[in-house]
């Protein structure tokens, strides 16, 4: 078992639910993704259950998917993430805030100077989740004619992380004297120039921000190819996954915590918290009632241009009533997704139309339906066995998902010692048992 055995519990937010008919359910909000008076209560619900963090999703361009499709999508549009979280940061005092930034179109400076505001106004609970982008349309929208090739994203994603975390160390923790007598602000010998010169940037420095209270925002990171593996063992404190079984949880668990013991990481300095849609019912009858009456809310169109997205190609052009082929083709579109939603098809002997379907209400990942008892029982066997260390919650719709996941299955957690009643500290890291990233340039003052 992990050495510390409590469970840690994000939540997934687009802000909206991931499940394509959510919008759709009965009591459900239709306009959560700008609803943000209700954003605030459900980040503040989220914290009275003690959640580590809320989790900011994103994409840089509409869904590339048909129009008979993308107009039956809540998930199209949303606020952009800094905004979005720095306002929440302002009704909330303790739960973690991580936004999704890409690293293959901004550039490293901003994206080192917008989280550490971001965790200087949120008192130390700032998140990157470190993505590459595998949408081809973003490109377009960024003054490139094609999508950047899968491989040299991450080749680009490695040297990116570099620059940031090099920013984010570019004070001395004590730098800024602020001596309104001698009239000095900050001690020159305790700040440092990056000078960084590699294959893919120029970066001078220092960033215009003081280091921050967590010294470094938590790096999250969610590839699951083999790149994005890699990346995530060098990188990163957190992983968001997606494995949709418990042996593959041991197996991804297990790669990537020896993958940093390979190259001198401990492994206890990084949280895996696979992605977990859940629905809770009071039997598991009607926890499985709720979620075929969710799928039921999903349009072929949808379903079918999910599958699309997830293959990197048409779907509409495979027969709907055969299983789907063994030779499709790769694309630049994410490989993990790509051999998920295959090896979900040929393990169930899906028909084409079947998966779509399947793909069409949420993603291809772990799912746990039932009461707040046999979810609980799933967590603890998947934390206790080493297959995580604890999930990235997606609730089927909002609020009511939300609120049966902290009114039900987070007491049972509690009652079994596997999650805390109360936060321990106040920032991210308190919150995920991570220390304090040292200055790469100067020493850490004594107290």
């Amino acid at each position: 078992m992990p050495s510390d055995s409590r469970m840690h519990l994000a939540a997934f937010m687009r802000p909206a639910s991931i499940h394509t008919g959510g919008w759709r359910y009965p009591g459900a909000a239709p306009d959560m993704n700008f609803n943000l008076p209700l954003m605030k209560q459900m980040i503040q619900r989220l914290e009275a259950a003690r959640f580590d963090a809320y989790f900011m999703a994103d994409h840089l361009a509409v869904l590339n998917m048909p129009m008979d499709a993308l107009k039956r999508s809540h998930t199209a549009t949303s606020f952009e993430p800094f905004t979005l979280l720095s306002a929440l940061s302002q009704c909330t005092e303790r739960i973690g805030l991580i936004a999704t930034a890409s690293t293959t179109f901004d550039a490293p400076y901003h994206i080192a100077r917008r989280f550490a505001s971001l965790d200087h106004i949120s008192q130390g609970r700032a998140g990157w989740n470190v993505v590459t982008t595998s949408n081809p349309d973003a490109a377009l929208n960024f003054g490139m004619d094609e999508h950047m090739e899968h491989g040299e994203r991450y080749h680009r994603a490695r040297e990116y992380v570099d620059v940031v975390t090099g920013l984010w160390d570019s004070w001395a923790d004590d730098a800024f004297i602020r001596d309104v007598e001698a009239g000095i602000v900050f001690d020159p010998a305790k700040m440092h120039v990056l000078a960084h010169k590699g294959e893919h940037f120029s970066v001078r420095g220092p960033l215009n921000v003081a280091r921050t209270p967590q010294g470094w925002p938590v790096i999250v990171q969610a590839g699951a190819s083999d790149s994005g593996k890699q990346l995530a063992a060098e990188t990163a404190e957190a992983i968001f996954t997606a494995v949709n079984n418990l042996e593959a949880g041991r197996a991804n668990y297990a790669d990537v915590k020896g993958r940093m013991k390979k190259i001198g990481r401990t492994p206890d300095h990084m949280k895996i918290l696979p992605a977990c849609f859940v629905v809770v019912g009071d039997t598991v009858e009607e926890a499985r009632a709720k979620r075929a009456r969710l799928d039921s809310l999903v349009d072929y169109a949808n379903a079918i241009a999910s599958l699309s997205i997830a293959l990197g190609m048409d779907a509409r052009t495979l027969d709907p009533d055969k299983p789907l082929p063994d030779d499709i083709p790769e694309s630049n579109a994410s490989k993990s997704g790509r051999e998920r939603a295959m090896a979900l098809g040929k393990r169930e002997s899906l028909t084409v139309r079947q998966l779509a379907q399947r793909l069409g209400g949420h993603y291809s990942g772990l799912s746990m339906i039932g009461t707040a008892k046999t979810i609980a029982d799933e967590m603890q066997e998947w934390v206790e066995t080493q297959a995580s260390d604890g999930f990235t919650i997606m609730f089927p719709y909002l609020p009511g998902g939300l609120e049966d996941f902290c009114d039900q299955v987070v007491p049972e957690l509690q009652r079994r010692g596997l999650f805390r009643k109360d936060y321990a500290g106040r920032t991210l890291r308190d919150h995920l048992g991570l220390a304090r990233p040292e200055n790469a340039f100067f020493a850490t003052p004594r107290a």
